[in-house]
């Protein structure tokens, strides 16, 4: 193991919504995602929902700011949940 410690950065923007009630759903590639209040649903640029903890979010993601927010090149149409 390397001695040394290095700092990492995201490499991708996301967009997100933290949950205030529980959330199941299959995504595309049919995967099951279940999260609780305080998760966070998250869409990545090319559409893919997925949740992650609200744990693991707020350790990675920081809160952009407003006039930053324009992140992908087409506003692309979210995908659908289906409970």
């Amino acid at each position: 193991m390397s001695e040394e410690w290095n700092t990492y950065r995201t490499r991708f923007l996301v967009r997100a919504k933290q949950l205030t009630e529980s959330l199941a759903f299959t995504d595309a590639l049919g995967r099951e995602h279940c999260g609780a209040p305080g998760d966070y649903l998250v869409e990545s640029s090319t559409g893919m929902l997925r949740i992650a903890p609200r744990e693991i979010f707020e350790d990675i993601y920081v809160l952009m700011e407003e006039e930053s927010r324009d992140w992908r090149a087409q506003d692309l149409p979210s995908q659908q949940l289906s409970a």
